[in-house]
């Protein structure tokens, strides 16, 4: 059947701002879904909130709304643009979920709007637990033994009876939050409480665990003419237990027979048959390995996380083809390179995926593995043999590790470590790598881990390697073997005493570079030439290389927090750019979740790891005029001093002007010739010289590593014994690794993205942040245009970024941050040469194309040529405000005290005419819940006191209750503010606040602590705990509240007397 005509309009809902569990694969989904149904004429609305992606850029839809996600604005924008359908199956559990509000509420039929692909009956017998079994049971499909639980009681009775260890899921949650195992009637207590608050409806699934079982995943997909087909099957390294988006996946299935594979297919066709889902769905399953009983974990009737890694697995484009049967198109009418997409892939090589995690950021947070997803990011690898896939991945996590080896398991014993590979990690590979060189016997690893004896067999394969490597240096047959096995030059350097560039020219001489392998879904049986390519070291090379001038782009890899999507916007920008500009663009990137590594942006995709081993492989191999790294993050940048030294042309900013903006040293002599200040400070090597520096700068100080991304480890310390303490801890001080310590001056931070060509600068706008300098600028809320400070402020801004530009020989985009103190003096904190994680929301707000401008630059058209004159345009008339949204539910034992680390995984947007209106849509869209009544729990340091009494003031006028612990209590009493007093956790030995917390009375808890403590088993982070896992809106920084107070003055009508003045 073609598409359909009867349909004009359609609106598709976006995922909004990431979250762990909820990433950059929605939006991923999202723009191939809009492209796609542009491309078959219909007009597109996109409603999103995350400015951070290139989902919302105004080429990828015909109108877009950034307004918050949820029930009032969408149905606003349905009455405003009545377009004729919806898609609701792209924007993750978001997305589905407001679909379903809509229906209920009956917006939909109001305004006569359809749902297009799978049908909201189909939606809810997936995703309802009860009508889920019935179907499985209809169906002849074994499902858990399991029951619903809606109280406490009822919790613990059907554990009971299903029997001890029980899995615990509560309905209707995104990325398993609040789930676990629980293996006795204690723990289920405790897990069965959490669980029911979590859940939007209180209703937590208790089922039989099936731990150690292994997980394998199909993804099909069906059209409305009841063509169905597997895309690709994947296995999950670790076994049933771990959430799928945090395991070790590897495609396709490696460990299961003939049989297995084609029980498991037929069991997940005959599902999405009788579920009729139109589009691409997601099956799970759990397989027992000594038999051939398997369950049906759950089916995902949407576009999921697996889709994003199957899609650029197979080179099968799942989402563009799930929109194109939305609008009823059949399988064998939507051609994919030259296949219809009816035809099943097959892969002749093996796809690795491995996650990124935010644990070496957050020291103190648990690093164990559960139900519940933590991963911030993944990395995919493509390889021949498992051995050299799984390699691939280990090199391009950014993790500090080269090989299937980290130091840290070096001093473990035998029993340590078989101890420590028990539960899950986000380090257990390496862990089980170690044993394997203490020849531990793999059955013991296997009892301890249940990881199919298979995937052990090609670990042992790999740590057996080690021993021939060390055993025979520079020998060329050896270095071939190991090349074909995956390991890294970086690796064959340590163990034959030379540096990874001495390998790549030892490889140079011999002729060894690996070719390059296309991913074209049919396992090149059919003719087509998809520019998707993977590197291994075999005979044919399938990569044609043109005669065009080429520019290679270098993606920022894995998302993390402090390097997020924002990064892949300017990437695409940037090849969207130099494509149009007649050159041919190659991407080199590592990251399956993002719009770059869709084959059909670039001229040529290179999946493969960002070390200079893979890139210059490339380079080797293409030759191109030049390559891009001020758009990759800080992954990119790191990149060019070594690439630089093997001879590749780098454009735009060169090393040499990187350098001059982050080495300290180089950096300090720029800004003392252009005399512009900056905080008083010197880089330390030792301990004591540290704390020598820190006694003749005066304390408060912030100290930090030299060179990092999103402030990891970095601290502001108020004695001398904090600052030993955080020397001696918190990072490795030598010779190499420099610790800057900085006076902190309290202040007004303020930040720009500009580009300069050389002679040049443009400067789109200026963002104030609201929080006051030592929170993360990636953390606190940011404000376009500048709303405090004064233009004799501004003017300096400008004049400094003008300067420093041009000084430091910036060609490109670069941004630099500032302090602003109480009498207009403006400081520079620092100049990252590079794009910013700031430039998609700045480029949004001031309708600047900022990273296409800047590229051009890089191509050699200077400002002027493209018609831009002035350094500052008029700012525009609305606000514009960007609000961090935070994943700390995810993760455990975090301190989510907002420190200068950042802690942020993503970012929400708000506008609106008044400022106060921007606010409150912007903290809206971040996830925080605005109430304008109930209770406020009040701890407050001595020093802020002051500086909180009238926000306190403010909260007890607009009706709310307040409650503080003793000292806090006193001084509110004492200045005519009725308290209520609370004990103290460790004094008073009492738990009295933390069952307040549960029991959901209170709506904000404030808190702040003495700059001198900074220890986290304090009261403070207790609560701040228990907030967080109640779901209690927290604020740590008395800026926020102000900004919060404002909004609910706002959107609060007063009550008075009658007679009153």
């Amino acid at each position: 059947m073609p598409k359909r005509t009867d349909i004009h309009k359609v609106l598709v809902i976006g995922s909004g701002p990431i979250v762990i569990g909820q990433a950059a694969e929605f939006d991923y989904a999202g723009t191939q879904a809009c492209l796609a149904l542009r491309e078959e004429g219909y007009e597109v609305v996109l409603i999103n909130s995350n400015p951070a992606t290139i989902m919302t850029d105004t080429d990828i839809a015909d109108k877009v709304y950034m307004e918050p996600l949820n029930l009032e604005y969408v149905a606003r924008i349905i009455r405003h643009e009545r377009p004729d359908a919806i898609l609701p199956s792209l924007g993750g559990q978001t997305g589905l979920n407001l679909a379903v509000q809509l229906a209920k509420k009956g917006v939909l039929q109001e305004c006569d709007v359809e749902i297009l692909g799978t049908s909201f009956k189909s939606i809810e017998r997936a995703e309802d637990r009860e009508l889920f079994k019935e179907l499985c049971q209809g169906l002849g499909e074994p499902v858990l033994p399991s029951e619903i639980a809606e109280t406490l009681e009822d919790g613990l009775r059907a554990a009971a009876e299903i029997g001890y260890p029980v899995v615990l899921r509560p309905a209707f949650t995104l990325g398993g939050t609040g789930g676990g195992f629980a293996d006795d009637e204690e723990e289920c207590r405790v897990m069965l409480k959490n669980a029911l608050a979590l859940s939007p409806v209180h209703q937590v699934l208790v089922e039989k665990s099936i731990k150690g079982y292994k997980e394998v995943e199909y993804e099909v997909m069906r059209d409305a003419n009841d063509t169905a087909i597997t895309i690709c099957n994947m296995e999950n390294i670790d076994p049933v237990g771990i959430h799928t988006g945090d395991s070790v996946v590897v495609a396709p299935s490696q460990t299961l027979t003939n049989k297995e594979y084609q029980m498991l297919r037929d069991s997940a066709l005959k599902i999405i048959r009788e579920l009729k889902i139109e589009g691409g769905c997601n099956v799970q399953f759990a397989l027992d390995p000594h038999s051939f009983q398997y369950y049906l974990i759950e089916v995902n009737p949407r576009v999921s996380r697996s889709s994003a890694l199957a899609s650029k697995a197979s080179g099968y484009p799942i989402a563009r083809v799930s929109a194109k049967i939305a609008v009823g198109m059949h399988l064998d009418e939507i051609p994919i390179a030259n296949t219809p997409a009816s035809f099943e892939p097959t892969l002749d090589y093996v796809v690795t995926k491995i996650a990124r995690f935010p644990f070496d950021k957050f020291a103190d947070a648990n690093n164990t593995l559960n139900t519940q997803m933590k991963a911030t990011g993944e990395v995919m690898s493509v390889g021949r043999t498992m051995e050299e896939s799984l390699l691939k991945a280990v090199r391009s996590l950014e993790i500090g590790v080269c090989h299937l080896y980290m130091k840290k398991f070096d001093t473990y014993s035998q029993e340590e470590l078989l101890d420590y590979i028990h539960t899950g990690t986000d380090d257990r590979l390496y862990a089980i790598a170690q044993l394997i060189r203490l020849r531990c016997d793999l059955n013991r690893i296997y009892n301890a881990t249940k990881i199919d004896m298979w995937f052990l067999e090609k670990f042992k394969n790999i740590v057996d390697f080690e021993a021939v490597l060390r055993a025979n240096p520079r020998d060329e047959q050896t270095l071939r073997d190991a090349k074909k096995m995956g390991v890294s030059d970086k690796y064959i350097g340590q163990l034959w005493g030379m540096t990874e560039a001495e390998v790549f020219n030892l490889r140079k001489s011999i002729k060894l570079f690996p070719v390059y392998k296309m991913i074209d879904t049919c396992a090149s049986e059919f003719d087509s030439y998809v520019p998707y390519f993977y590197s291994t070291y075999e005979e044919e090379n399938e990569s044609v290389v043109s005669d065009k001038k080429k520019i290679v782009v270098l993606g920022s890899g894995p998302i993390r927090i402090g390097q997020g999507v924002e990064f892949d916007y300017s990437t695409v920008h940037a090849i969207w750019s130099i494509r149009d500009a007649g050159y041919e663009a190659i991407i080199i990137n590592n990251n399956p979740e993002t719009v770059s590594t869709d084959y059909t942006t670039s001229d040529k995709l290179y999946f493969e790891p960002l070390t200079v081993e893979d890139v210059m492989n490339v380079i080797e191999l293409e030759q191109p005029m030049g390559i891009v790294v001020s758009l990759g993050g800080q992954t990119a940048i790191n990149l060019a001093p070594p690439l630089h030294a093997l001879g590749v042309p780098i454009i735009g900013t060169d090393v040499a002007a990187i350098d001059r903006a982050e080495n300290r040293d180089s950096f300090e002599k720029v800004m003392e010739k252009l005399g512009i200040p900056q905080p008083k400070g010197l880089a330390v090597t030792d301990i004591e010289e540290g704390v020598r520096v820190a006694a003749s700068i005066g304390y408060p100080v912030l100290v930090r590593p030299s060179f990092v991304l999103g402030g990891r480890a970095m601290q502001i310390v108020a004695n001398e014994e904090s600052l030993r303490h955080y020397l001696q801890t918190a990072v490795e001080i030598n010779t190499d690794q420099p610790v800057l310590v900085d006076k902190y001056i309290m202040g007004k931070e303020l930040e720009v993205d500009a580009i300069c060509d050389g002679t040049d600068v443009f400067i789109p706008g200026i963002m104030e942040h609201v929080e006051r300098t030592g929170v993360h600028s990636g953390d606190s809320i940011s404000i376009y245009p500048t709303f405090s400070v004064s233009q004799a402020v501004k003017d300096k801004i400008i004049d400094y970024t003008v300067k420093l530009g041009t000084a430091i020989g910036i060609v490109g985009l670069y941004n630099i941050q500032f302090i602003a103190d109480s009498n207009d003096d403006v400081y520079v904190i620092e100049v990252n040469p590079r794009s910013s994680r700031t430039v998609p929301f700045l480029s949004k707000a001031t309708s600047v194309p900022m990273a296409h401008i800047a590229t051009q630059v890089i191509l050699g058209h200077s400002l002027k040529e493209q018609g831009i004159t002035e350094v500052y345009p008029t700012e525009k008339k609305r606000w514009y405000v960007k609000a961090p949204a935070f994943s700390f539910s995810k993760l455990k034992g975090m301190d989510t005290y907002l420190s200068p680390e950042m802690k942020s995984t993503g970012e929400a947007i708000g506008y609106d005419k008044s400022l106060t209106r921007a606010l409150y849509k912007a903290l809206q869209s971040s996830g925080l819940h605005v109430s304008n009544y109930g209770t406020v729990l009040v701890t407050i340091a001595d020093q802020d006191k002051p500086t909180a009494l009238p926000l306190i003031r403010r909260f007890y006028d607009l009706g709310f209750n307040i409650e503080a612990t003793e000292g806090t209590a006193k001084y509110l009493k004492d200045h005519g503010i009725r308290t209520r007093v609370r004990q103290k956790l460790t004094e008073d030995d009492s738990d009295e606040i933390l069952m307040a917390l549960r029991q959901g009375h209170i709506a904000y808890v404030i808190n702040t602590i003495e700059i001198n403590h900074g220890d986290s088993h304090s009261d403070g982070s207790e609560i701040r705990r228990a907030a967080v896992e109640n779901n209690v809106t927290m604020f740590t920084s008395l800026d926020t509240v102000k900004v919060l107070l404002d909004v609910l003055e706002e959107i609060t009508l007063g009550v008075s007397t009658i007679d009153a003045e």
